[in-house]
């Protein structure tokens, strides 16, 4: 017999972890929703654990696997990358990438998820101004089924990193990212010309067999263009965003969130 309160949800074909945790969320009936991987290494019986942190006061916990019970090229990479991101994005978090969590329903009312950015639901949210904490989970050997950790999604986390990164520092001001690139390119090319400009006039060495000519100009051409493609971008975001700039906690009206939640959807 079927458990009532067991709820399943069955696509018509595989579309990602992405989206099985998007349509988990949308269909999920209370204000707290965990999850877990269903490969059973992080144990269901510590989710207490995780709840309890919870009710300190945080939106989003996150589990730490400080004993790992993979291979040693997995834990060094997983290292590396908890490393990377918490350097890149700011979110000192130990295990970011761990699929045992606990959050409350107003973070996944205004976060997106689709792609890969489901790696990094924590940056997001910390970006909103949601209080993340995190706990010390055990971790068992694996018994079922098997990793499909590879080189493709190494390569797909780091672009969903940079995706992140632009989504959450730079969403508002793109130019700021991209014009710092482009400054410095032109700035090097500028370098490099001058250079070659002083030792014609000064020393009358010939330059048409100099590759640093090239090199030098090349770089000036594309710092202008990622300048401009800064200011293209700038102009996209102004006139089109698809989530406000602002999370709200409450207000002295109580339609007034309603309202703020259904903005941050469109």
């Amino acid at each position: 017999m079927i458990d009532p309160s067991v709820r399943y949800i069955r696509f018509r074909r595989n579309f990602g972890k992405s989206a099985a945790l998007a349509a988990g969320f949308r269909y999920a009936r209370f204000e707290i929703i965990a999850t877990m991987d269903a490969d059973l290494q992080d144990l269901p019986e510590q989710l207490p654990v995780l709840i309890s942190k919870l009710a300190e006061g945080f939106d989003l916990v996150s589990g730490w696997r400080h004993e790992r019970h993979d291979k040693l090229t997995r834990r060094l990479g997983s290292r590396l990358y908890n490393w990377t991101t918490a350097k890149l994005t700011g979110v000192r978090l130990h295990d970011i990438n761990c699929g045992f969590k606990c959050y409350r329903r107003e973070v996944l009312d205004e976060v997106m998820i689709y792609g890969e950015r489901h790696r990094y639901i924590p940056v997001l949210a910390s970006y909103r101004g949601f209080r993340l904490g995190e706990v010390k989970i055990e971790h068992a050997p694996r018994d079922h089924g098997r990793s499909r950790y590879g080189f493709n999604r190494v390569i797909g986390g780091i672009f969903s990193l940079l995706t992140v990164i632009l989504l959450t520092r730079y969403s508002n001001r793109p130019l700021h990212f991209f014009g710092l690139m482009g400054a410095g390119l032109f700035a090097v090319g500028t370098a490099i010309d001058l250079y070659l400009i002083m030792a014609r006039v000064l020393f009358q060495e010939w330059l048409s067999n100099r590759p640093l000519l090239i090199i030098g100009t090349l770089f000036i051409i594309i710092g202008v263009q990622f300048v401009l493609f800064g200011l293209l971008a700038e102009m996209i975001a102004f006139s089109y965003r698809r989530e406000s700039d602002y999370s709200i906690v409450e207000t002295s009206e109580a339609g007034d969130l309603a309202l703020s939640r259904r903005e941050s959807d469109r």
